[in-house]
């Protein structure tokens, strides 16, 4: 509503040396779509407040026709479309109805309007609006204008390249080869399509070859960015590999310890970020964008905790038996989703992005990076780089590693070893948490949610080598970026059994993995 009154009052204050015309707006408003469509680019070709106003009113539907005169109608006031004064709406007036293509032109022509702002964030949006449609040949003037006027080069490439979307289809064979040769810069399928649309029907041998040519260097762009998506899937997937194995490289690599509930201490991280999520939207919604910060200790802590209840009521009677550790973990891991089953329901439930790790970066055309991803990757980088500080550099890495190599040397020299089994794995699990803290930013959280990555999990740990942080990174990212090529060869089946056969090899001819352990734990 308050748009509209500012749009009325900018109509009170036109005079009749603006570019819009008593003859320019019935013409917009009348007649059939072609000659609507062309009074409409004429208009744009010297756009002012007036057409502003009188286009906004004409998507509004708020324009009624006379025999004499145009008016806009807000409400119960009505004003001439000109002049701005007051007018009485006959019984006789007629609505201007738009169909689809007249109501595309006139949102268009509001976008290309724009493009003469001296705002450059303006001009940005009126290109991103633009880009979006298919520009109309009458536009081409305006176009032109906003070419020679802008200043930014990323927006003036642009620009170049909506010319030349419409002057590929012009009469003139010179036009048609710069229009081309221009085109060929760009990445996006929608130019590829116009330009072998215009191959069909182009008869000049040298426009021909230099269309097939513009066509080819599109599709080696387009190849470019689905490679890249693949290797950023790849990657992505990988670091949520990485992080789910890091807590068990401790949990089984460091302790020996065969946790089957390792994937229920990830679920039970997502199922914190879930209850965190729920207590900033009941108490403190506008500081919903943060509430990820107080999920992410949240989920450490939930999961650090319930693996210290377990270590210490039931794995500290069962180390080095590895067969009751599998099957006492497995049935553990039962009894957690059957627990978060009673509590949260059988469903999955949803937890939302932040504001901030909504949408993503393009980079190409068919390649655009989500930001809850590109925080994943980053996020998996310095929980791997605080866990290996950790281990080499901290007196509880030092514990950790000495009852790991020497148990009974490290109590000799007065280690408090069933301690230190609880602090490491305390410290598996609460990683284990973050990690599901992270999966709750791409997907749904549900009670089977750690069954999806546990035996992926395993392999990572296996593969990188037992006990060994650098393997457990290279395994991961390894592991994600071979499964999304092989995903785009032969499918998500076959490639996870491809994945598998090759791990199965792998640790035939190479069984301590990529890394060997080093030390006397290697030795016993």
């Amino acid at each position: 509503m308050l748009t509209r009154i500012l749009l009325l009052l900018a109509l009170m204050f036109c005079s009749a040396a603006h570019a819009l015309t008593p003859e320019q707006a019935r013409a917009m408003a009348a007649g059939d779509t072609d000659d609507r469509v062309a009074a409409l680019a004429q208009a744009s070709a010297q756009p002012d407040a007036a057409l502003a106003t009188f286009v906004q009113a004409l998507l509004d539907d708020a324009v009624k026709l006379t025999p004499t005169q145009v008016l806009v109608v807000d409400g119960e006031a009505v004003k001439d479309a000109i002049s701005g004064a007051a007018a009485t709406l006959p019984e006789t007036a007629e609505d201007v109805v738009n169909n689809n293509r007249m109501r595309g032109a006139l949102q268009a022509a509001q976008a290309a309007m724009k493009l003469l702002s001296p705002e450059l964030a303006v001009r940005q949006s009126a290109v991103t609006e633009l880009s979006k449609q298919t520009v109309d040949p009458a536009q081409l003037p305006l176009l032109s204008t906003a070419f020679d006027k802008e200043t930014d080069p990323q927006l003036k490439a642009t620009l170049g390249r909506l010319q030349a979307s419409i002057l590929i289809g012009s009469g003139d064979t010179g036009k048609r080869l710069a229009a081309a040769h221009t085109l060929a810069a760009s990445g996006e399928g929608s130019v590829k399509s116009l330009l072998q649309e215009r191959l069909g029907v182009e008869t000049d041998a040298e426009v021909r070859g230099v269309l097939m040519t513009s066509i080819a260097a599109i599709e080696t762009k387009l190849a470019w960015g689905e490679r890249l998506g693949v290797v950023f899937t790849g990657i992505s997937l990988g670091s949520i590999l990485l992080l789910v194995a890091l807590g068990l490289a401790i949990t089984y690599g460091l302790m020996g310890v065969i946790n089957m509930a390792h994937g229920e201490l990830m679920m039970i991280g997502a199922y914190a970020t879930y209850v965190v999520q729920n207590l900033f939207k009941a108490y403190a919604p506008g500081a919903f964008d943060y509430y990820i910060w107080l999920a992410i200790p949240a989920s450490f802590l939930a999961s650090a905790l319930v693996g210290a209840v377990l270590e210490r009521s039931v794995l500290r009677w069962l180390y080095g038996r590895p067969l009751e550790t599998l099957l006492a973990t497995w049935g553990i891991s039962l009894i957690l989703m059957q627990s978060v089953r009673s509590l949260f329901g059988a469903q999955n439930v949803s937890v939302e992005n932040p504001a901030w790790l909504s949408g993503g970066v393009a980079v190409l055309s068919n390649l655009t990076l989500p930001y809850n991803r590109i925080a994943i990757i980053g996020f998996a980088l310095l929980v791997l780089g605080g866990v290996a500080l950790l281990i080499a550099k901290t007196r509880l890495g030092l514990f950790v590693r000495g009852v790991t190599q020497n148990r009974r040397m490290a109590a000799c020299m007065g280690v408090n070893t069933a301690r230190i089994d609880t602090y490491a794995f305390s410290l598996g699990a609460g990683i284990a948490g973050l990690a599901g803290c992270a999966l709750s930013q791409v997907g749904n959280v549900g009670p089977d949610l750690g069954q999806s990555y546990i035996v992926d999990s395993f392999m990572v740990v296996v593969l990188g080598g037992v006990g060994q942080l650098a393997g457990t990174v290279y395994a991961a990212l390894g592991l994600g970026v071979l499964n999304k090529l092989l995903e785009g060869v032969a499918g998500a089946v076959l490639a996870k059994i491809m994945v598998l056969v090759f791990i199965v090899v792998f640790i035939q001819k190479r069984p301590q993995g990529i890394f060997a352990m080093k030390g006397r734990s290697a030795e016993a």
